[in-house]
This record gives structure tokens, C-alpha cells and sequence, in this order.
């Protein structure tokens, strides 16, 4: 699961729940995959070694790995989003970390708050929010819908402990 539970560093008493996107081509297996690709790219293209079509082909191929090289590179520059959910007696906090560096925040207090899982009308399957005083904050937009049921459980269960 793309999400943990941990102890407050700063506090005793609270937890944290830390959520993170799922990534299923850790770095060591992007440098893996573009060393295959450009082997089984390389391989063609020795039929044509010292040939004038060695150097019209070279181009293409350059741009094919370098294409697949940004878009991985992209992937694991949006891969960087969290959300950290602080709970204690007093305070349920959130913070939402974009990958360009900005923060959303959001605090309540947790006796006012509502673990709500939406199976129809929401934006995604199994949508889940937190509800409290006039807000509504989405979480885990970037999880399952398996894993946004098991986590809505769990939510539950902590808000259950520090009411």
C-alpha cells in the first residue's frame, strides 16, 4: 500500500499518516529499462554499420530514447506529490505537497470530523474526504479504489481513538 502509518516525531501521543503515489519503476529499474531499450535498438541498426543509412537512422532512434527518457522523467517528477495526515487529541492536520514545491493545509478539530467514502457521484471511484466544519479536503485522489476503501476504514479507526 502507498501509504503508512508512523508515529509524530515531535509528539507522543499523535500519529501520522503518510501517503504517497504508487511507483511502479523505481529509479534502478529506469536505468534497467532505458539500458535494454537502447540495446534492443542498437541491435538493428548493426545490419547497417558503415553505411551512409546508419546516420539517416541514427537520428530517429536518439529521439525515440530520448522520448521515452523525458516522459519516465516526467512521471517521477509528478510522482513526487504527498499528503501527510498529523492526528492527536486536539488537531487533525493536512498537508498536500504538489510537486512544483507548493502546500495545501487544512486543520480541524478530529471530534468534528467525518471519514466520508463516496462509491457513486464523486469524481473517482470510492471518493474519499475528510469533513469538518464547513470544508471538505479529498484524500489519496491518487490511490486505488481498493486502497481508498481500506484506508477510509482505517481513518475511521483513528478517529474513533482520539475522540
Amino acid at each position: 500500500m502507498p501509504y503508512k502509518w508512523l508515529p509524530a516525531p515531535d509528539d507522543a501521543t499523535a500519529t501520522q499518516l503518510h501517503l504517497w503515489p504508487h511507483r511502479s519503476l523505481p529509479r534502478r529499474g529506469f536505468v534497467w529499462f532505458i539500458g535494454i531499450t537502447v540495446s534492443m535498438v542498437t541491435v538493428p541498426l548493426l545490419a547497417v554499420v558503415g553505411s551512409a543509412v546508419l546516420w539517416g537512422l541514427l537520428p530517429f532512434v536518439a529521439i525515440a530514447v530520448a522520448g521515452v527518457w523525458v516522459a519516465l522523467d516526467r512521471s517521477y517528477h509528478t510522482g513526487r506529490l504527498t499528503e501527510v495526515v498529523t492526528l492527536d487529541r486536539d488537531r487533525i492536520h493536512i498537508r498536500h505537497e504538489k510537486p512544483d514545491g507548493r502546500r495545501l493545509e487544512w486543520t480541524a478539530n478530529p471530534y468534528w470530523v467525518r471519514v466520508e467514502l463516496l462509491s457513486d457521484g464523486g469524481p473517482v471511484e470510492e471518493y474519499l474526504t475528510l469533513k469538518g466544519g464547513d470544508r471538505d479536503v479529498e484524500l489519496g485522489s491518487f490511490l486505488s479504489p481498493e486502497e481508498r476503501v481500506a484506508l477510509a476504514a482505517e481513518l475511521r479507526a483513528a478517529l474513533r481513538r482520539f475522540r
